[in-house]
């Protein structure tokens, strides 16, 4: 079996990538550069793909300026010491239809590789109120996908995975952990800079899983 599966770099995308691995699929990883501040987060990805043994990692660098308008573009200020799992409104951290575009990327991959699964690390648990995360979204997108292959329309199909959908983020660390991820080579905070800061919404859900779960997190903070 093969799968695709999207590459962050964060804790959510290394897990996904781990549990694609521990469910025996042959994996290809693609890392997308779309202009994002936190850059880092691509050597990070990187790390943990080697550190997997993946079959081909793959780092997509799109065009400067396709997205704009979000503040992990360094087009606003990143939101910071929000009180977390409280604001429902979509934040200004949110990239114009990222999630959608690509997973739409990935299944091209995909089908070119004849491959049987395509891997994304939403959560709609511990999120910050992207509407690209919700399961529906995850749902809608499968139809769509079953109708524009080749191999959905001749009565096949490309999945589309999203294990961590209804998991906390305190569940997605002690299941990479078991998997044998090695959290130290991720990367979460928006800011991208060389220590985390530990009060952006990313970092925040974050330091609330490791705490959950008795444990300190391996990554360095700005007040360490």
């Amino acid at each position: 079996m093969r799968a695709v599966v999207l590459l962050s770099g964060g804790i959510d995308s290394s897990t996904t990538l781990a549990i694609a691995r521990s469910m025996g699929y042959d994996v290809h990883a693609l890392t997308i550069s779309y202009g994002q501040t936190h850059k880092r987060e691509v050597g990070s990805a990187r790390k943990v793909a080697s550190s997997f043994g993946v079959n081909d990692h793959k780092v997509l660098e799109l065009p400067e300026g396709l997205f704009s308008g979000s503040a992990l573009l360094g087009d606003t200020d990143i939101p910071v010491d929000r009180e977390i799992g409280t604001v429902k409104d979509i934040p200004n951290t949110y990239v114009p239809a990222r999630n959608l575009i690509f997973l739409s990327i990935a299944s091209g991959w995909a089908e070119a590789l004849d491959a049987d699964a395509v891997f994304i690390g939403a959560t709609a648990m511990d999120y910050s109120g992207y509407p690209d995360c919700r399961p529906e979204f995850i749902r809608s997108f499968q139809r769509t996908l079953d109708l524009a292959t080749r191999k959905g329309a001749s009565g096949g199909t490309i999945k589309v995975i999203a294990p961590l959908l209804n998991m906390s983020k305190d569940r997605i660390i002690a299941r990479g952990i078991e998997l044998g991820l090695d959290l130290s080579l991720t990367w979460s905070c928006y800011k991208g800079d060389a220590r985390a800061c530990g009060r952006c919404d990313s970092c925040l859900y974050r330091l609330k899983g490791f705490s959950k779960l008795g444990m300190d997190d391996p990554i360095e903070y700005e007040w360490v």
